[in-house]
This record gives C-alpha cells, sequence and structure tokens, in this order.
C-alpha cells in the first residue's frame, strides 16, 4: 500500500469552502505509509497544509494540542487550526514560517539561537495547559507507563539486542518505576529536528506536528533530541536548556537515560518495519552510548 498523491475530492471541496478558494494541492507526506499531508496554496502566496494522522488518538491530541496548548508559543510558533473535521480526522492549519531544522545548514550562531529558542518554545509549551484532574494522573503515571512497555519492545527486538543490552534495558526501565516524583508538563511528544521549524528571515523557531503532545513528564520532551542532535552537540543541549530556563534536575537526569534506552530498543523495532536506516541507526548508536557509559 502507498500513500495517495491527492486527498479525498470531498476533503479538497471542505477545504476550500473553509479557505474562501480552491486551493493547489501538493503531497508533502513523509516517506511512511501512514503520512497523510498536503500543502494547500492559494493566490498571495497564502499557504496551509490539510492533515490527516495515522489514528483517532493522534487526530484528538493534536486537536487539543492546538486549541489550547499551542496558542501560548505565539505569533508562528506553532501552527494555528483553521478547521477541523471528526469524521475525516482531517486538520486544516496554517503553515508555520521557515524549513525544518534537520534540512537547514546554519551559521554556529543561528544554530545556536535557533536550539535556545525551541527550549524557549518548549517551557511555554510546558506550562500551558492545565495539569488538573485526569490529566495530571496522566501525567504522573507517564513513566510508570514507559516501564511497562518496555518489556513488550524488548520482546518485539528480539535478537537485534545482544543480551547485554537487553539486560541494560530492561534494568534502565525498571528504575524509572523507583524514581521520585518529576516535574509535569504538558509535553510536544515528538519534539525534535524534523518537527523543529527556523525561519531564517525572522530568526525565529516554530513546532510543528503535535499529534503525540500529552500530559507527562516534562523530561520526556527532551528524549528525542538527545538521541538524535544533542548525540554529538552538546553544546545544543546548553543551549536548549538554556531558553528552556533550567537545567534538568538528578532524577530527570536519571529518568532521561532510562527512557532513552526505551526509545533505542523502539528505533531498532521501527527502523526495519519503516525501512528506515537512519531510525535503526539512531537506536544503534544510543544502545552502543549507555553500554559504553556515555550517554548523558
Amino acid at each position: 500500500m502507498t500513500n495517495p498523491t491527492t486527498p479525498p475530492p470531498v476533503l479538497i471541496a471542505w477545504a476550500g469552502r473553509a479557505l474562501g478558494a480552491r486551493p493547489a494541492v501538493k503531497d508533502v507526506s513523509h516517506p511512511r505509509e501512514n503520512s497523510r499531508v498536503w500543502r494547500l496554496d492559494l493566490p498571495r502566496a497564502r499557504r496551509f497544509y490539510l492533515k490527516i494522522p495515522p489514528e483517532a488518538v493522534m487526530y484528538e491530541r493534536e486537536t487539543l494540542a492546538l486549541r489550547s496548548a499551542a496558542p501560548a508559543l505565539g505569533s508562528g510558533g506553532a501552527p494555528r487550526l483553521r478547521a477541523s473535521s471528526a469524521e475525516d480526522l482531517a486538520l486544516l492549519l496554517t503553515a508555520v514560517p521557515g524549513q525544518p531544522l534537520k534540512h537547514l545548514e546554519l551559521s554556529p550562531v543561528e544554530e545556536a539561537h535557533a536550539h535556545r529558542h525551541d527550549g524557549a518554545l518548549l517551557a511555554r509549551l510546558h506550562a500551558a495547559s492545565d495539569l488538573s484532574g485526569p490529566r495530571r494522573a496522566e501525567a504522573a503515571q507517564a513513566l510508570q507507563a514507559a516501564a511497562d512497555g518496555a518489556e513488550g519492545h524488548l520482546a518485539a527486538a528480539g535478537d537485534r539486542l545482544t543480551a547485554p543490552e537487553q539486560k541494560l534495558a530492561r534494568q534502565l526501565a525498571e528504575e524509572l518505576r523507583a524514581l521520585p516524583a518529576l516535574p509535569l508538563a504538558y509535553i510536544h511528544g515528538d519534539a525534535w529536528h524534523l518537527n523543529l521549524m527556523w525561519s531564517t528571515v525572522r530568526h525565529r523557531a516554530g513546532w510543528i506536528d503535535f499529534e503525540r503532545s500529552r500530559a507527562a513528564t516534562a523530561v520526556q520532551d527532551f528524549v528525542l533530541m538527545a538521541c538524535s542532535t544533542w548525540a554529538d552537540r552538546p553544546d545544543l543541549r546548553a543551549e536548549c536548556l538554556q531558553g528552556y530556563g533550567r537545567n534538568l534536575t538528578i532524577e530527570e537526569q536519571h529518568a532521561f537515560k532510562c527512557l532513552a534506552a526505551i526509545d533505542a530498543v523502539s528505533c531498532l523495532i521501527r527502523g526495519p518495519k519503516l525501512r528506515d536506516p537512519h531510525l535503526t541507526a539512531r537506536g544503534r548508536r544510543t544502545l552502543e552510548r549507555l553500554m559504553a557509559g556515555v550517554f548523558a
């Protein structure tokens, strides 16, 4: 099965009614089976995006985030929700200025500026939502949930991990259960340089793709960057946390390490399944760093 190159005509018509004109449509989906995103261009360089998340829960999470938390990021800091269709799981979004940071070659000064700005935006997002009632309970159980899922990941990964790697990953996952209460937040859930937009004109950052946003521990929003961009660039970690406004506590740093182990195992499952060698390599490298005791 492959992605459709155009959205269903009924959705093009729906988007046209919401925008007041029929747009030109271009498929900009990621190269994976469950990605469905189209760019909608209107006259006078007006641009929007039509997105259909892979699952209903992702549609619900992104809709909630864009309505309740993302506005705290300010103009251009996140997409604005122009319209939504629960029946079709469709989201009509404004464009965020710039390009994904992953695709840009920046000077060291501008790169540092971008990561400092992304940390500042995450700080705003983390404080933007009311964490009371069911959301607080969800956030408080987030590390327990991560630990609960680790054994299934290890079973699925099988011999992609050596016996010592399996032992270390299992041990670190279990250590999540013994940690004290950590700072809670409303997290982006997929915060890394593919979803971080940077405008070289405005010199401002913005986050996209909120389909994994949820109430959790704040430290969970830094794991993907730690396992990718920060692996070779501790200076960028320092810039991000400076923008965030605080360093991670000792307990958060340990949770960070434990969560990285779970992410690594997940990468070794999803990488081959999605035929994504970069994802597989990320998991393999994280495990190697953990085994060598150099992950921080």
